[in-house]
């Protein structure tokens, strides 16, 4: 049982197309077939069903999948376990980063990072923070540098690196404009343009609502803030928005009795040892927090 033929197997599972996981291995439709078909020939079963153009796994198939996953993983660990007795910061260090903070906080840290251990490849996904949290619980990437969950997993070490104020915000023209200070009622009549209240941020803004028992009447949503932010300033609608994001095309409110924000920072699976590139990497956030 090979690792070409475990990898091709999950991109297959993982992607329900031959075609577009050849795309994800960077190799031909039909050499992913063949490891596929090796791989089931070795197993003396089927792995996939194939009806018209859909795929979907067999009971063998969804058996193999965590299996698959943790040999792969036993595998990079131990070649990454051979690289670090050198005591070298060298190999390939994984990471999910989410859009925001790759914008707005990541770049200096990769800049110097990438400068310091040029050995090290950097394998980073943009994504959305509760995505890369889930991956980070699979054990499918080394960190995440993302916006920290509200809620504690005991699986998980989160690291604060950052504390993110949030703002009231509307457009300059916005009846809501004239006042400093905003409460949840007065919010509730205009039209709300929240971040997915699916992500950690959209969970704060509706745990405040829910305390007074008052809704959001949502325009529309999007888990990207830059987009919100546009859309705030051409007066579609309020927000809340991290400070970091604003300047003179909207105007930032403070919402009465409460100050606003989250947390953003590093996180990682506690069972999965760290490289010393990852190490090395949570050095140089733990930097950012120090005072200056």
């Amino acid at each position: 049982m090979d690792t070409e033929s475990l990898n091709a197997f999950l991109a297959v599972a993982e992607q329900q197309s031959f075609s577009l996981a050849a795309e994800q291995l960077h190799i031909t439709q039909p050499a992913v077939s063949k490891r596929i078909a090796a791989l089931e020939r070795q197993l003396s079963c089927k792995l996939f069903d194939r009806i018209g153009r859909n795929i979907h796994l067999t009971e063998a198939g969804r058996a193999l999948m965590p299996q698959s996953r943790r040999i792969l993983q036993d595998i990079k660990e131990a070649v990454r376990s051979i690289h670090d007795l050198r005591g070298s910061v060298s190999g390939r260090l994984s990471m999910g980063i989410s859009h925001h903070i790759g914008l707005h906080r990541l770049p200096p840290v990769l800049r110097e990072f990438s400068q310091r251990y040029p050995e090290v490849k950097l394998d980073i996904d943009f994504m959305d923070s509760e995505l890369a949290h889930q991956r980070i619980l699979h054990g499918e990437m080394d960190l995440a540098v993302i916006t920290l969950s509200p809620s504690d997993d005991q699986q998980l070490l989160s690291i604060p690196i950052w504390e993110d104020p949030l703002s009231v915000t509307v457009a300059k023209d916005h009846p809501l404009a004239q006042f400093n200070i905003v409460s949840a009622d007065m919010l509730s009549q205009h039209t709300a343009l929240p971040p997915g209240l699916n992500t950690y941020t959209g969970q704060i803004i509706k745990e405040l609502f829910d305390r007074q028992g008052l809704s959001m009447n949502i325009g529309m949503s999007t888990n990207y803030l830059e987009t919100i932010k546009v859309m705030v300033s051409i007066g579609l609608g309020w927000s809340i928005l991290p400070l970091t994001l604003l300047d003179d095309t909207v105007v930032a409110l403070q919402w009465q009795g409460q100050a606003l924000s989250r947390t953003l920072g590093c996180v990682h699976h506690r069972s999965r040892s760290l490289s010393n590139a990852a190490d090395a990497f949570i050095e140089l956030l733990l930097a950012e927090r120090a005072p200056k």
